[in-house]
């Protein structure tokens, strides 16, 4: 289970006897685990600053794991049928996402402590919003020349009623350069091939006797040649047609078809080429794009902190992540060592089964309200990208 719970409360009497607490809480019985998430002392600013930047956080925390998300998805599609090895490449700072998590520690360099939040929260914005516009970018180029391999391959390989004919005849199964006559290729039903050896002289006049010949094969259909003259080909067409025989829409031309090979290799050549620096890229950025998702959660639960348990600052934040049997027991557990913060009062009945069903589904609604500061933080990318790619 790749789900935590980013939680602060307040360091009475001390933050490291609220660790403790809390660790407590979270060991006894093996509700889970628990690790300290190390907040530097940030730039508090006005009550005013804090309330706008926290409705501002709340939407860049969004987009960002949005961001995330499209970056692993995509890292996904393009590794194809080595998708298995996706978890190894979604990386932050080097590690596992789950080490990252829970040996988290603030990037002094990207996010210089002395920068005001809300400076801190456009740093991070326009990081994420240049990554994604290099994403729409690099996966559009990308996609555009995957598709068109892809259709190449298709007909290469695809039935005989659609798949490129070129891969399949040869130059002497057509009479070329010849004023009167043509041949033509006609796909046959296997369940009829007694039926075209017997009706194809017969669909209209001029017919070359004894000129059809068997070509190919796949699976469900046969692939025959045949020559008539020039002047009944759209007869015979249609006739063939009435007879459940598809004449394919071909002309035997060699230049076009080593053209068309030529196209085919220099797509795939391109597609090799651009595979391996796309990957980097995408592994790059994704690490990028998390580590930036997570100094959002950890701007979230600086300023709600602030807000909720005054000044001056002083609280301890901890990521716990949950054993998936235990969330409910953990939430009432949490809730009645900490429902003395809660200032409003106890919570009314619907609040209490809101939090319940919250804590079933793992997941928070707006609805949802803690006497303490909690944000969650799907982290399980990996699976969920293997989900969407078996539906």
């Amino acid at each position: 289970m790749s789900e935590y719970w980013l939680i602060s409360v307040p360091g009475e009497p001390t933050t490291q006897q609220a660790f403790d607490n809390l660790t407590n809480i979270t060991t006894k019985g093996a509700l889970g685990t628990i690790s300290k998430f190390h907040v530097p002392d940030l730039k508090v600013g006005t009550l005013d600053q804090l309330v706008s930047l926290s409705d501002d956080l709340t939407k860049l925390d969004t987009s960002t794991e949005g961001v995330v998300r499209k970056l692993a998805a995509y890292l996904g599609d393009v590794l194809e049928d080595k998708k298995e090895k996706l978890a190894e490449n979604l990386q932050a700072n080097g590690t596992d996402i789950n080490t990252y998590l829970t040996r988290f520690q603030w990037d002094m360099a990207k996010y210089p402590v002395k920068q005001s939040l809300r400076g801190q929260a456009d740093i991070i914005s326009k990081q994420v919003s240049q990554i994604e516009a290099d994403l729409k970018s690099k996966s559009s180029g990308y996609n555009q020349l995957k598709g068109s391999l892809a259709g190449l391959e298709r007909k290469a390989a695809g039935s005989l009623l659609t798949r490129n004919l070129g891969d399949i005849v040869k130059k002497e199964d057509f009479v070329l350069d010849s004023e009167y006559l043509t041949t033509l290729c006609v796909v046959v039903p296997k369940a009829q091939e007694k039926d075209w050896m017997a009706k194809y002289e017969k669909l209209t006049d001029m017919i070359v006797p004894r000129s059809t010949k068997k070509v190919f094969e796949d699976s469900e259909n046969l692939l025959f040649t045949v020559t008539l003259f020039l002047k009944v080909a759209e007869e015979f067409k249609m006739k063939a047609r009435e007879n459940k025989f598809v004449v394919r829409d071909f002309t035997y031309n060699e230049k076009e078809l080593e053209a068309g090979k030529v196209e085919m290799d220099k797509l795939a050549a391109d597609k090799k080429k651009q595979y391996g620096p796309l990957v980097r890229w995408l592994k790059v950025n994704f690490s990028e794009a998390f580590t930036a998702w997570i100094h959002v959660k950890a701007l979230r639960v600086f300023v709600e902190s602030v807000l909720r348990y005054g000044l001056p600052v002083n609280f301890q934040t901890v990521l716990i992540q949950p054993n998936k049997k235990s969330i409910k027991k953990l939430r009432d557990d949490l809730q009645k060592q900490y429902a003395h913060l809660d200032t409003g009062g106890l919570m009314s009945d619907k609040q209490s089964d809101a939090m319940d069903m919250a804590a079933m589904g793992g997941m928070p609604t707006s609805s949802d309200y803690y006497p303490y500061v909690f944000y969650p933080i799907n982290a399980d990318v990996v699976s969920e990208v293997q989900k969407s790619s078996s539906t």
